[in-house]
């Protein structure tokens, strides 16, 4: 269980997924990596808070970051179905005025935080999947990119171990693969790799906005919690905004990042207690693994995770930066 930091006049939460995350497993320079992108996220949501920006600004130009880095497993980093293709879901939503989009299944664009932005703000609509969200994104100008710009090594890789393993037949390797510097030093964290980020800004209005590849090897279109709103992904100002990372399948079950800020809300926990009730217990209880992460209206800033490890960082007005991988760390 996470110390509670005190309030403040703004805050920003930021994960990059839980899992097998032990100190044994990563190297010093894969530790170092995964500090520095953090720390990079967290400091360009803060950036836009500090200047009184808006709470759904900072939180999609944090999750950009992290999208756009190898590293973990979003946009650029994402993990392979078991066709070879990288799909990504994205959610956001503004906690001012229940206002979100969604999207699932999408192949073609570069940053799909956005593009659920896009869907939030332009449409009618909160979810949009496969070809019809790929063919919106296009329609509404954000940038697309081949499927080569996705591919990671690391990730293929993982992909022909699980494929091998369960028999079946390893795709064609995608052309075009684009290289990264730290691409190499890329971590499979098993099925819970997502990203995620919440922020609370000067105004007391709060946002969250949640980003994924899915699991590896996934099959038949398969589509988890990240972006179901009040799964992996749920913001109010009546509560908190919370970002999940785990097994999508039981918090799609539990209705995860709902339940926390319906705890909130409803029974008045604190902030901290909400999310450590239903991750430590509703989520254990139920057999599932992963994380979350949580910001409320006045500030308070949260997360609990079950499994050994979850990259998490978060910055605050007048509290330094905290960055985090391991269980045994604050």
């Amino acid at each position: 269980m996470a110390k509670t930091p005190p309030p403040s006049a703004w805050s920003l939460v930021v994960h990059g997924g839980s899992g097998v995350i032990d100190r044994a497993d990563l190297t010093a320079e894969q530790d170092a990596a995964y500090r520095e992108a953090l720390a990079q996220a967290a400091e360009a949501g803060a950036a836009v808070l500090r200047v009184g920006g808006a709470a759904l600004d900072a939180v999609e130009a944090a999750v950009r970051i992290l999208e756009n880095d190898p590293l973990f497993n979003a946009g650029r980093g994402a993990v392979f179905t078991a066709e070879g293709r990288n799909e990504l879901d994205a959610a956001i939503m503004d906690g001012a005025t229940l206002a979100a989009g969604a999207v699932a299944g999408v192949t073609r664009t570069r940053n799909p935080i956005s593009l659920a932005r896009i869907v939030m703000e332009q449409s009618p609509h909160v979810l949009l999947a496969g070809e019809g969200a790929d063919a919106f994104s296009k329609a509404n100008g954000l940038d697309q990119a081949k499927p080569g710009y996705f591919f990671v090594e690391r990730r293929w890789k993982a992909l022909k171990r699980q494929l091998q393993q369960a028999r079946l037949p390893i795709p064609s390797r995608p052309k075009g693969a684009s290289k990264h510097d730290v691409a190499a030093l890329a971590h499979d964290e098993g099925k819970r790799g997502t990203v995620g980020v919440v922020a609370r800004d000067a105004a007391g209005h709060v946002a969250a906005g949640t980003s994924t590849g899915g699991t590896t090897g996934k099959r038949f279109g398969r589509v988890g919690d990240s972006p179901l709103i009040g799964a992996g992904t749920y913001a109010s100002d009546a509560s908190a905004a919370v970002s999940g990372t785990g097994e999508g399948e039981y918090f799609i079950r539990l209705a995860l990042a709902h339940r926390i800020c319906a705890l909130v809300e409803f029974e008045g926990l604190g902030l901290q207690a909400a999310c450590d009730r239903v991750v430590q217990n509703d989520l254990t209880g139920l057999g599932g693994e992963g994380g979350v992460i949580a910001v409320a209206p006045d500030g308070q800033m949260a997360w609990s995770f079950n499994t050994s490890g979850m990259y998490r960082a978060r910055i605050a007005d007048g509290a330094a930066l905290e960055v985090g991988i391991y269980k045994d760390e604050s």
